[in-house]
């Protein structure tokens, strides 16, 4: 079954995509912040890593305002981890993400909302 982490500071949607994707038949880690994603990467069981990324690109920077800059900091965080899995970026501002070198180092960029047969799809098209 594969593993999918779903990182978003928002806990309700988290919790709704959480449910999504359980129901579609996948094994769904979640984290509400960066150091948390970082922390569920860092600490995969050898032969548990994660299969898919699926991340929210505006988490609260330092002073708790909604910061693309610390989404890409994820980003090349991830990679710096060495986690290859494919990473799903969904923002509702994909311009803060386009043109940066991080857009280069995730899968896809899907715009909130996002509608679940797009994201299943999405999902099931970067697994294959």
């Amino acid at each position: 079954m594969p593993r999918i982490l779903v990182a978003d500071d928002d806990p309700l949607q988290l919790d709704l995509r959480k449910q999504i994707l359980e129901i579609a038949g996948y094994q769904v880690e979640i984290a509400l912040t960066v150091r948390q994603t970082v922390r569920r990467l860092e600490n995969a069981p050898a032969g548990l890593m994660t299969d898919l990324v699926i991340m929210d690109l505006r988490f609260p920077n330092a002073l708790g305002e909604p910061d693309a800059q610390e989404g890409m900091a994820l980003i090349r965080r991830i990679r710096d981890l060495g986690c290859r899995a494919p990473v799903i970026v969904l923002s509702g501002w994909p311009e803060d993400l386009y043109g940066q070198p991080e857009e280069q180092q995730v899968s896809r960029i899907l715009l909130k909302p996002v509608r679940t047969r797009e994201l299943l799809h999405a999902i099931r098209d970067l697994l294959a």
